[in-house]
């Protein structure tokens, strides 16, 4: 049942990050290892969603949705808000919600964004526990620009 979870989480996340407007690594606490790949999938004007597939200590990946997403000052610094689901698939399994608040600096001359967040995170099952760790670094490449 695990590698089916395993072989299905990897094949949505191919065609997920296929699509991303921005992609790139989250180094720092992710769940499944300490690094992930890191995509942005644009969902409005202010919103957005912020995905994370990380592989190392099982698979892991998170979904976020960042509803707030908005300049601070100038276009190239920005702070974001957000919630939504994470899942590790492990022995044992791990499926939560993780909240998210970052900041992040969109170059003008290089289509570079880098971001510094923090995710704290709820375990619902396997057992229930909140994690107070979750600081990442962010690199991501913006498509189209």
């Amino acid at each position: 049942m695990k590698k089916v979870l395993l072989v299905l989480a990897i094949a949505i996340a191919s065609v997920a990050f296929s699509n991303a407007q921005e992609l790139g690594v989250r180094f720092g606490d992710i769940s499944g290892g300490n690094v992930a790949i890191d995509g942005i999938f644009s969902t409005g004007q202010f919103s957005r969603v912020h995905a994370d597939l990380s592989i190392g200590d099982g698979v892991g990946i998170d979904l976020i949705w960042d509803f707030l997403y908005r300049p601070l000052g100038d276009e190239a610094f920005n702070w974001y808000v957000g919630v939504g689901p994470y899942m590790q698939i492990d022995d044992p399994f791990w499926l939560g919600v993780a909240g998210e608040i970052g900041m992040e600096y969109r170059f003008n001359s290089v289509p570079i964004a880098l971001g510094i967040d923090y995710r704290p995170s709820i375990s619902i099952i396997e057992e229930t526990d909140f994690h107070a760790g979750g600081f990442g670094f962010n690199i991501r490449y913006r498509f189209g620009e």
